[in-house]
């Protein structure tokens, strides 16, 4: 086995959760190199790693065949662009571009230098998008009418990452959880027909918005995506209506919170949700039976994305998540900023 010499642009919060052990862990790779202005923090834990001073060397080292763009918002599109002019294969942290345009530049790009270009959405391996996907798979509540997905929060304060709540391109809800949101609605039940949105700024010290509601208009289907940083009581993460009957389910899964832990991704509970994490199935089950009853959730595994790079990359299979899926999470929040600018439903 050739291990996929990867490296990444940062060793941030990301970095260090959600892409380093994993890579490090998978043998079809290597944690080859990092790129760190000043600090040496992926070295102390990962000795052996190669760091670099700036993009530009890491990017002319010809042994890296893999580069993770976890960096800025505002950077992804142009990290990522010259990476692929670099020849390397490219993995771009949600949002995937800050535009359309700039996102159908990158799969040309792709494309013309015969490159794998995938996005990162971890949140599609989430325990709770898992169960719920089976739920709906399945057809347990008949055909669904009416979903509701909320990722809420409670922070007074500002992110540490300021990036994330200083006025410019990509910032702002709609590009920091937005994208989790529309990904999981996309793929549950693809592009919708039109958008209606709803922005603001609800905490006094906001710059940028961190509040949304986003409702997707499908044929006999309305798609209800909520998030907000004032949300001290949770609610329900998934509310599903169906022909036959309801889904609702907490959002629960830890594989977040026991990274920042540092949980060995070995252990054979990894992803395991707690009982308090189980939904609730109230549906008529096989036309005579009602049923009301708490289920057994889908364990979470974040790894399933780097296995499907893997295959992709030297096995030529497709992708875990594509480009074209992270355009069309931009194509719907470029959508919703004109809904929210215009005060009206917008036709996609």
């Amino acid at each position: 086995m050739q291990p996929i010499k990867t490296a990444l642009c940062s060793f941030g919060m990301s970095g260090w959760v959600f892409h380093a052990p994993f890579i490090h862990l998978h043998e079809g790779f290597e944690l080859y190199g990092v790129f760190e202005r000043t600090k040496n923090l992926a070295a102390e834990k990962y000795p052996g790693i190669k760091t670099f001073r700036s993009l530009e060397d890491m990017l002319l080292d010809d042994e890296i065949e893999l580069v993770i763009v976890n960096t800025p918002n505002y950077t992804h599109f142009e990290y990522a662009k010259l990476a692929l002019l670099a020849g390397k294969h490219v993995v771009v942290e949600k949002p995937f571009t800050n535009t359309v345009a700039e996102g159908e530049e990158l799969i040309a790009l792709a494309k013309t230098q015969n490159k794998k270009l995938s996005v990162y959405q971890n949140r599609r391996w989430d325990s709770d998008f898992k169960t719920v996907q089976e739920v709906v798979r399945q057809k347990l509540l008949g055909e669904v009418v009416e979903a509701e997905i909320h990722f809420d929060r409670f922070s007074e304060v500002l992110s540490y990452k300021l990036h994330k709540e200083t006025p410019g391109p990509g910032a702002g809800i709609l590009y920091d959880l937005g994208p989790h949101l529309i990904d999981q609605a996309l793929q549950l039940f693809g592009m919708p027909e039109a958008v209606f949105a709803d922005t603001t700024n609800l905490r006094p010290i906001s710059k940028v918005d961190d509040y949304l509601e986003l409702i997707l208009f499908y044929n006999n289907l309305r798609v209800r995506l909520k998030s907000g940083y004032l949300v001290r009581e949770l609610l329900a993460g998934y509310i599903f209506h169906g022909t036959k009957g309801s889904f609702i389910k907490p959002r629960a899964d830890v594989q977040e919170a026991d990274l920042q832990k540092g949980r060995d991704l070995a252990d054979p509970d990894w992803g395991t949700e707690p009982e308090s994490g189980k939904g609730l199935l109230h549906t008529d089950k096989d036309g005579q039976n009602i049923i009301r009853e708490y289920i057994s959730s889908q364990k979470g595994n974040y790894m399933a994305y780097y296995n499907g790079i893997y295959d992709a990359l030297r096995n030529d299979k497709p992708l875990p998540v594509t480009a074209e899926d992270g355009l069309n999470v931009i194509r719907i929040i470029e959508t919703a900023f004109r809904s929210v600018a215009e005060k009206r439903i917008v036709q996609l």
